[in-house]
């Protein structure tokens, strides 16, 4: 048996920590919005130096407040990648724009790269494959571009619960991984089980899909705000691991917590180290400084520099 090891600080308690779970920690990455960004007075505190730190750009905020937050992440030694949605993008030149003010105001040039989520695109752009086409990340030496995965399948791109239209989008974007320079990964969806995760890695590298993925995970948060924002977001089959939970009222009001599905992931990353699965990304659900803190609690702020994954 491994023997555990420690973490500490602050705000913290000393926690056994499970080795398998804190190498799986290693160089993950978390999602921030400008207006959650706020409330942070010292990513330092939370956060190890490198990590990437995705912005989500949702529907109305505007552009100053991405690339404000982009900038203070950045000066403070994180590696920031914002999303472009591209249903919310209007033209070319307003893409050309955006990207232009990452790149000049926070030397940013990375990228996740999405339909998002409004139905009816604002002007050019429905796909994420149209922003890739356009050239302009390229042209603007962008090193590294994300999309996204979908381990539970996306009832927005297949109306008919098959995968059939997620799957050739798939090998569109491996397509153009293969022959072109872009550092890519799948950045997915939360899920909250494991072995249906498992089952859909394997299964996309049998089809072919090389991909490293970067797996979605749910950060923790009251047993409510998780199912609010798992039927929002369209979780499919492991959503029934919340609903199992709310049935018992002992743990209703109890936060929950990644652990059990990290733990299983990791498991299986040590007894398969090919496994495609490369990278945690949270979703702070119940507020970044209480994901951190558990990231902290389990090995994560031993994790390496984001520039080496």
């Amino acid at each position: 048996m491994a023997l555990l090891s420690f973490r500490k600080n602050k705000d913290v308690a000393e926690t056994p920590v499970n080795p398998q779970l804190e190498a799986f920690l290693q160089d993950y990455s978390i999602e921030v919005m400008p207006r959650t960004a706020e409330k942070v007075e010292n990513f330092r505190d939370l956060l190890p130096a490198g990590t990437r730190v995705y912005i989500a750009h949702i529907e109305g905020t505007p552009i100053e407040d991405m690339v404000a937050t982009a900038k203070r992440l950045a000066a403070d030694g994180y590696e920031v990648m914002p999303h472009f949605p591209a249903r919310i993008i209007k033209d070319e030149a307003t893409l050309a724009d955006w990207i232009a003010r990452y790149q000049g105001e926070a030397n940013v040039n990375e990228a996740l790269l999405l339909a998002g989520g409004v139905t009816e695109p604002h002007g050019a752009y429905h796909s994420s494959m149209q922003l890739l086409e356009s050239g302009q990340f390229d042209k603007a030496g962008f090193k590294r571009l994300h999309v996204a995965g979908h381990p539970e399948g996306n009832r927005d791109i297949d109306k008919d619960g098959s995968d059939k239209n997620v799957q050739e989008a798939l090998r569109w974007k491996q397509k153009f991984s293969d022959t072109t320079d872009a550092q890519m990964a799948l950045a997915t969806q939360f899920a909250f089980e494991a072995k249906p995760i498992i089952a859909w890695a394997d299964a996309i590298k049998e089809a072919g899909i090389a991909l490293p993925i970067h797996i979605g995970i749910a950060g923790p948060a009251k047993l409510q705000t998780m199912i609010k924002f798992a039927i929002a977001c369209g979780v499919g089959p492991s959503l029934k691991v919340l609903q199992k939970r709310a049935k018992d009222v002992s743990k209703l009001l109890l936060p929950f917590e990644p652990t059990d599905v990290l733990t299983e992931l990791a498991a299986h990353k040590a007894a398969n180290p090919d496994f495609n699965v490369t990278n945690v990304h949270f979703f702070p659900l119940g507020g970044i400084k209480t994901n951190a803190n558990w990231a902290i609690a389990n090995g994560g702020a031993s994790a390496v520099p984001a520039s080496q994954s």
